[in-house]
């Protein structure tokens, strides 16, 4: 049976110019034998939809350091409806309040991960949700 590669976009949205965390997951999802289409930085929610639509991926992860994710992350859910890509689960990564993890959670954000977290938690996480499939 031939092994399905998952397809990643990693994005950045917004006016935050920090993208280790970025790259780090980005590197350990490409190690892990995962496709990474890595966007850069400032991307609007408008461009991410647009990449993830042109690159067809399995899944969507936003880096959000600035603060930003209350109003970026709603209008992305907006744009993959209209895109009729429902379908494509959203993670976020970065400096997120532990009081809007629910709210995102409510939105559509299938998993929230905060600094420190472990790439191999990130990736099984990802596996899971696109596979149904854990590596532990």
């Amino acid at each position: 049976m031939e092994e399905r590669i998952i397809r990643v976009l990693i994005a950045k949205p917004g006016l935050d110019g920090h993208d280790r965390g970025a790259k780090v997951v980005a590197r350990a999802l490409r190690d892990a034998g995962m496709e990474v289409i890595y966007t850069g930085l400032r991307q609007t929610p408008e461009m991410i939809v647009e990449a993830a639509l042109q690159e067809d991926v399995n899944i969507i992860g936003l880096s959000v350091l600035s603060g930003a994710h209350m109003a970026l992350t709603p209008r992305i859910f907006e744009l993959l409806r209209l895109n009729d890509m429902e379908d494509v689960p959203v993670f976020i990564g970065g400096i997120i309040p532990n009081e809007d993890v629910p709210i995102l959670k409510e939105m559509g954000v299938v998993e929230v991960f905060g600094p420190g977290t472990s790439t191999e938690i990130i990736i099984d996480s990802i596996k899971d949700t696109v596979l149904g499939e854990r590596t532990d």
